[in-house]
C-alpha cells in the first residue's frame, strides 16, 4: 500500500527538471544512470551548483565579525538561508533556527545539551522502533550518564507504530519523545501530531527527525507544536555537511552552550564567559559557510516545483514501483504503510540483498541495500537487510521499468 496523495500536478516538466542535475546525465558501466538512492542523499540541482561556485569565486569570507565588503556579503548570504528556513518550516523567529551539520548533530546537539541539563536518574525517554541509529545512540548515551531509561515504541508488521503500546508507555517518568516524521527504510509517514499532544499531555518535550521529510512533506512546527525539529540539507537537494535544528524560542534559552569557542560569546574573561543570544549561542566557530549559502538555493528549488506537486508526481512513482516490483518472484516488501514516502523496500528470496545491489549497479542503477543503520528495525522484521529503492522528483517511470525488468533477469538468472 502507499500513500493517498493530492492529484498529479501535469504542469511539472519533468525532462527539464532532469536538464537541471548534471550528475543523471552520464553512464555507468556502459548503461545510462539510474539513480534511486535518493534516501540516502538527492543529486543537486545547477543552482544548488552555481551558489556554491558564486560564493567561492565572489565573496568568500568569513561572516559577522567583518566589516569589509566580501565579509558583509557573505553574512548576508548566510543569514538569508536562515530566513528562508524560518519560512519553509513556518518557525515563528529566526532565532529557532540553528545551522548545524545536518539531523545527526542536531539530535546529538539536542541530546547533549537540553538532555544533559534537564534528564535526571529515574526518568525515561521514548524512541520508536522505526528509527534511524542517529534517534537511538545520542539518547542510549544520555540514559547511561544519568541512569534513565530508554523505552521503544514497537512497530506492527505492516511497518507502523503502534500507538496503543506508546500510549502505555506516557507516564509522567517521560521526559523526551523522540521520533522521525517518516521513515528512512520503509517510508512510513509517522502520525507525528498524535504522537506529540499524547506526550505533551504527559509533560514531555519532542523533537521530531525530519531527514526524509524536508523534501516530501509539508512542514508547520507551529502546526505541529513540536518542541525540536530537525533537517538535513543533502536530503533535499542541497549541499552535504549543512543542515537546522528548530527548537522553540523558550526551551533554547533554557539549554547549555553545545560547544565553545567563537561567535557564541557576548564576552569572555579568565574567570567567567558570557553566552551570546540566540541562535548564535549554538553555532561555535566559523560555520561552513558556503554549503549554508547553497542550502537556500535547495530550498527555492522544492518551492518553485511546489511539495504539493512533488509530492503527488512522487506518489505516482511509488505506486507504480510498488505494484510492478511486487510482482516478481520471490519478492517480499518490507513496510506498506498506508501513509509512505516515496521509499519502496524489499527483500528476494535465496538472494542476498548485496548481491542484487551490485548486479543492478552492473546495469547501472543504483539502490541502496543493507540495513540502512536501522539494526533495531531489522532485527524487528527477522531480516539482515533489504534492497531500497527511493525516489525523488527527477526519476521516471522508465527507470522503474529498467528497475523492474534488471530485477527479474537477475531472480531468473541466480533461480
Amino acid at each position: 500500500m502507499t500513500s493517498s496523495s493530492p492529484a498529479i500536478d501535469r504542469k511539472l516538466d519533468i525532462d527539464a527538471i532532469r536538464k537541471e542535475f548534471p550528475v543523471l546525465h552520464q553512464q555507468v558501466n556502459g548503461r545510462d544512470l539510474v539513480y534511486l538512492d535518493n534516501a540516502a542523499t538527492s543529486q543537486k540541482p545547477l543552482k544548488v551548483i552555481n551558489a556554491l561556485i558564486d560564493y567561492y569565486q565572489g565573496y568568500n569570507a568569513n561572516i559577522h565579525r567583518g566589516i569589509h565588503t566580501l565579509a558583509e556579503r557573505a553574512t548576508k548570504a548566510y543569514e538569508e538561508t536562515r530566513h528562508t528556513l524560518k519560512r519553509f518550516i513556518n518557525a515563528r523567529s529566526e532565532q529557532e533556527i540553528i545551522f548545524t551539520r545536518g539531523v545527526t548533530e542536531s539530535i546529538n546537539l539536542v541530546a547533549s545539551s537540553y538532555g544533559r541539563a534537564f534528564i535526571k536518574e529515574g526518568d525515561e525517554i521514548i524512541v520508536s522502533g522505526l528509527e534511524h541509529h542517529s534517534n537511538i545512540v545520542p539518547w542510549q548515551l544520555v540514559c547511561e550518564e544519568k541512569k534513565a531509561t530508554l523505552k521503544t515504541i514497537p512497530v506492527l508488521p505492516e511497518g507502523v507504530l503502534d500507538l496503543d503500546a506508546y500510549r502505555k508507555l506516557l507516564s509522567s517518568k517521560t521526559k523526551i519523545v523522540s521520533v522521525n516524521h517518516a521513515s528512512n527504510s520503509l517510508g512510513t509517514i509517522n502520525p507525528v501530531k498524535e504522537i506529540i499532544k499524547l506526550a505533551h499531555e504527559a509533560g514531555a518535550v519532542v523533537l521530531l527527525d525530519g531527514a526524509q521529510s524536508g523534501a516530501h512533506i509539508e512542514i508547520d512546527v507551529q502546526d505541529l507544536d513540536c518542541d525540536f525539529y530537525c533537517l538535513s540539507s543533502h536530503k533535499m537537494y542541497g549541499p552535504t555537511g549543512t543542515g537546522i535544528l528548530y527548537g522553540k524560542k523558550d526551551l533554547l534559552e533554557k539549554m547549555p552552550p553545545y560547544q565553545g569557542g567563537g561567535e557564541m560569546i557576548k564576552e569572555v574573561t579568565f574567570e567567567k564567559t558570557t553566552y551570546n543570544d540566540l541562535p548564535y549561542k549554538f553555532e561555535a566557530g566559523t560555520p561552513n559557510i558556503a554549503d549554508v549559502v547553497a542550502y537556500k538555493y535547495a530550498v527555492d528549488f522544492i518551492n518553485e516545483l511546489g511539495r504539493e506537486a512533488m509530492a503527488a508526481y512522487e506518489h505516482e512513482l511509488l505506486s507504480y514501483a510498488t505494484e510492478r516490483i511486487s510482482k516478481l518472484k520471490g519478492v517480499q516488501l518490507i513496510g506498506t504503510a498506508p501513509e509512505k514516502v516515496s521509499v519502496l523496500s524489499f527483500t528476494v528470496e535465496g538472494i542476498h540483498h548485496f548481491d542484487i545491489g551490485q548486479m543492478l549497479d552492473a546495469r547501472g542503477i543504483a539502490v541502496r541495500t543493507g540495513h540502512h543503520c536501522t539494526q533495531p528495525l531489522m532485527t524487528c522484521f527477522g531480516i539482515e537487510g533489504t534492497v531500497r529503492a527511493s525516489f525523488a522528483v527527477y526519476n521516471t517511470r522508465k527507470e522503474i521499468d529498467q528497475l523492474a525488468e534488471s530485477l527479474e533477469r537477475i531472480i531468473n538468472f541466480m533461480k
